[in-house]
């Protein structure tokens, strides 16, 4: 069975999307479409701007969503997936393409998202790190000792076994670190990210999304949605709303997911989006099953 996953923040690169704009209509469409929906030319920044200007989470979020859905859907009939996932924000493009969103509302959603979320990291300063080569068991540990401390640190990002990304206050991830590296973890990498993602520091951005997805109109989606909060499939819209309003202060349990997607039959992840980093990921879930790029 075919599996299809949508990346988060991070694999974004200049250049991104160009070749798609320059040789299908509809994504001339969707694109041109975008740059009207956000108010600003984000094509120009994606095609040609800087490293700076992409990094920045009001332009990245939609970049990277733009970039994941309109390469799914260039595919024409060969986009037939039996079920899809996305990683963090790539949930959003999982969605659009599946049908359970618009791609107009999809797109203002991930938008408000980012603008929300930088908010909340101004407000609520954190970074995040990822931890290498411990069992998750142990990350969860010691996040529970350093946050006894009335400090802030949660599992964030269960990645693959052996990759988990931890999330919280600047001084509680060092500690953290500093622990983990005492327990044996191999690396313990603080990460270039504006703050603490999936963590209850993004509180207030919940908040406010919130408000906006419950305002917009969810439909069935034509497979099963794996999503991040319980890494479970589900086709209920209103089950899809409430998992995605969780989203931002919980974990993204990317190891289940997959796990739950081979279970269910699928043998074949097709990565739709900028980057490499799921199917490493997929890989070192289960080597058994084929993952690969849009071919």
């Amino acid at each position: 069975m075919k599996a299809f996953v949508f990346p988060g923040q991070g694999s974004q690169f200049v250049g991104m999307g160009k070749d798609l704009y320059e040789n299908h209509t509809l994504a001339k469409e969707l694109f041109d479409k975008a740059d009207s929906i956000l108010g600003f030319k984000i094509t120009d920044i994606m095609f040609a701007g800087t490293d700076e200007q992409l990094k920045q989470t009001n332009v990245t979020q939609p970049a990277v969503f733009l970039h994941s859905v309109i390469s799914a859907l260039c595919l024409g009939d060969a986009f037939k997936p039996d079920m899809v996932a996305g990683h963090s924000l790539g949930e959003f493009s999982a969605l659009v393409a599946s049908g359970a969103l618009s791609f107009e509302d999809g797109l203002k959603l991930v938008a408000a998202r980012a603008n929300a979320m930088q908010k909340a990291c101004e407000k609520n300063p954190g970074t995040m790190a990822a931890i290498i080569a411990l069992p998750d068991e142990t990350v969860e540990h010691v996040c529970e000792e350093v946050s006894k401390e009335g400090k802030v640190v949660v599992a964030a990002n269960y990645n693959c076994p052996g990759q988990l990304v931890i999330s919280g206050e600047k001084d509680a991830i060092n500690e953290a670190c500093e622990k983990l590296k005492a327990a044996g973890a191999k690396r313990a990498l603080p990460l270039m990210v504006g703050g603490a993602f999936h963590s209850p520091l993004m509180q207030p951005a919940k908040d406010e999304l919130q408000d906006a997805i419950e305002k917009t109109n969810f439909s069935t989606p034509s497979c099963p949605v794996y999503q991040n909060v319980d890494a479970k499939p589900h086709t209920d819209p209103s089950e899809i709303k409430a998992n995605l309003i969780a989203q931002l202060t919980s974990p993204v349990r990317w190891t289940k997911s997959v796990q739950n997607m081979i279970a269910d039959g699928a043998d074949d992840f097709t990565e739709c989006g900028p980057g490499r980093a799921l199917r490493g990921m997929i890989g070192r879930i289960d080597r058994s099953v084929n993952a690969h790029g849009i071919e």
